[in-house]
């Protein structure tokens, strides 16, 4: 941001994490300002070199980081990863408690050395009779009730992207940042857990009380009885589709004005949202007869002229040329690790009227070692035998 100081500058963050939930944490702290410190294992965090669907993984979630690259295994890589955390705020994670436990980086050691630091834990469970399972984001939506939720009755379906664990690292932030908050009034940090299955109730807790107020279970949302009457997918002219809505009785109006559907908003069986909505059956079957002669261009045109909802029905590749997210800044230039250029999503939020942008490109493996090394004190002479013996990589 070039008038302003982004809000976490000064804050250190070194994680130790992997795939989606705990790099994501980090993600939002980094793209917040705070110098990010990730340390990778000697091979590199496993996302480098995923295949198909999260092929995407490292470039998305680590960026506005740093790389250094230690084996923790041996005393002198645990040495430097100390040394490094001895000038942190934040430590973040995402591995078995028992991994960080064995190796001497878990909450209880760590908060001995310096009771400031914050320490985040990013979970399949938080503490309780689930909390030895392995979980991953589509295991949770599973037994969480979001794919039950999300597919047709009968055929549970997991969510289009990674929800919880995205949203699981972005509890992991909100948490590191209210315990920053706590710790300037106390003078000391904190743990934080954040974690995938209680994420996914969150998610699904607008059913659960829907269940609550209404006595009744909720249906898959294809099945489901929608509030709304009109809000749906038509599919138009050519075999396009697009989605339509109108959710009050003024948008009722708006849009049988639009289209000269005088019948409609004289029947008295259509007077408000909830007559349409018990109508649905008979009139939502005219309504695909009466959409299908037009294009999906049309269409979008009407519906915006009327300041009605619709939207087309978009793939993930297209946003790259969406002419609202170049013209507001949404996409940031990149650099991948390989050196292929591409455009990346920002944060989803504006700050002074700026959305923090990009400043570190996705690291190499190992990319800042040498630096951050000889910033905690070690001469380059120690630095070479560091890399000769296999502790940390070489740039």
């Amino acid at each position: 941001m070039s008038d302003h100081p982004l809000p976490y500058q000064g804050i250190r963050v070194i994680e130790f994490t992997h795939m989606v939930m705990g790099p994501t944490c980090g993600m939002v702290l980094a793209d917040l300002g705070a110098e990010v410190i990730k340390i990778e294992p000697i091979a590199g965090d496993n996302t480098r070199n995923l295949l198909g669907s999260g092929s995407g993984f490292f470039p998305m979630f680590n960026r506005n980081k740093k790389s250094i690259a230690l084996d923790l295994h041996k005393p002198e890589g645990k040495q430097a990863a100390l040394r490094l955390i001895a000038t942190a705020d934040i430590v973040s994670e995402n591995f078995k408690p028992s991994t960080m436990k064995k190796l001497g980086l878990d909450y209880a050691s760590l908060r001995k050395l310096n009771e400031r630091l914050i320490y985040v834990s990013h979970k399949g469970f938080l503490p309780g009779p689930y909390d030895h399972r392995t979980a991953l984001d589509e295991v949770v939506q599973m037994m969480g009730g979001l794919a039950y939720m999300t597919g047709r009755t009968g055929d549970p379906l997991r969510a289009g992207t990674s929800v919880n664990d995205i949203m699981g690292g972005m509890f992991g932030a909100i948490g590191a940042m209210a315990a920053l908050a706590a710790r300037e009034k106390t003078g000391k940090g904190q743990e934080v857990q954040s974690a995938l299955f209680e994420n996914n109730v969150f998610l699904v807790a607008q059913h659960m009380m829907q269940y609550a107020v209404t006595g009744k279970a909720p249906d898959p949302m294809p099945s489901r009885i929608s509030a709304w009457a009109v809000y749906d997918v038509f599919t138009v002219k050519d075999g396009d589709q697009i989605f339509l809505a109108a959710v009050s009785d003024t948008q009722w109006a708006a849009f049988c004005e639009a289209f000269g559907f005088t019948d409609l908003r004289a029947d008295v069986r259509l007077k408000t949202n909830n007559d349409r909505v018990k109508a649905r059956e008979w009139m939502m079957p005219i309504l695909r007869d009466r959409m299908a002669p037009f294009s999906a261009a049309q269409l979008s045109e009407l519906f915006e002229k009327h300041g009605l909802p619709f939207a087309p029905i978009t793939r993930p590749q297209d946003l790259f040329d969406d002419p609202h997210l170049k013209a507001t800044g949404g996409l940031a230039p990149m650099v991948l690790p390989d050196g292929r250029e591409t455009h990346v999503p920002l944060l989803p939020l504006t700050l002074g009227g700026e959305r923090p942008g990009l400043r570190l490109q996705p690291p190499r493996l190992g990319q800042h070692g040498h630096a951050l090394l000889r910033e905690v004190g070690y001469s380059d002479a120690e630095i070479e035998a560091l890399v000769l013996s296999h502790v940390t990589l070489g740039e």
